[in-house]
């Protein structure tokens, strides 16, 4: 579980493929005694298990699922990413809870400064918008962030200045992929109204007038 604050910036160091996965090497500011091997870490917003650790680099697996469904598979030599090491039970919960499934990508279509922020619209599959509401939370290359607006396949956030120097964010530009995690939450919620199968049927989604007097609305 993660918050999408990012800790720091790392750089790829060794790509290879092995099979059905690729073995990515990072270097990180976090040495042997901070993370070892079988910790969880976010890369990009996707969460990873750490697989060795020498000095200042550590090595993960990367599965053929997740090269498919997040941008770690585009990634090349020296090419930063966004750190983040999972929650603690003392950890203060500062962004959104995060659990490094990434859902999808999204492009960036659009990039305006006003006032040392940037606000940047993305570009991305109709199925995701559901989860994402104006004013609620998503993680984008594992950052925590605000939604301004979104509707039809587009959402846009803002990137105030502390935000972009201290992650990878600050340094995309119009054209670039992004992984994106939309809010756990809403996940869930939008599962429960949309309604499940049972025994073979599917009950009528949605809020009704039935719907709310069944739950103690009168």
């Amino acid at each position: 579980m993660f918050t999408g604050l990012i800790e720091a910036i790392g750089f790829v160091s060794k790509m290879e493929r092995r099979g059905e996965f690729t073995r990515i090497a990072f270097s990180s500011p976090w040495g042997l005694t901070e993370i070892k091997a079988g910790d969880s870490i976010s890369v990009n917003g996707a969460c990873l298990t750490v697989v060795g650790v020498d000095g200042k680099t550590f090595t993960v697996d990367v599965s053929k699922e997740t090269v498919t469904r997040t941008t770690l598979g585009e990634l090349k030599s020296t090419y930063s990413v966004n750190l983040e090491r999972p929650l603690t039970p003392a950890d203060r919960l500062g962004g959104h809870l995060v659990l490094g499934h990434v859902d999808g990508t999204a492009t960036i279509t659009g990039m305006l400064e006003e006032g040392g922020s940037i606000t940047i619209t993305f570009r991305t599959s109709e199925d995701l918008l559901p989860y994402m509401v104006e004013k609620g939370s998503v993680a984008i290359d594992g950052i925590s962030l605000t939604v301004n607006e979104c509707g039809g396949n587009e959402f846009s956030v803002t990137i105030i200045p502390f935000t972009s120097e201290r992650t990878t964010i600050g340094r995309k530009r119009v054209g670039d992929k992004v992984n994106v995690e939309t809010d756990i939450i809403g996940k869930y919620v939008q599962r429960f109204l949309s309604g499940q199968k049972h025994e073979g049927r599917t009950p009528k989604s949605g809020l009704d007038m039935d719907f709310l007097a069944k739950h103690g609305f009168k």
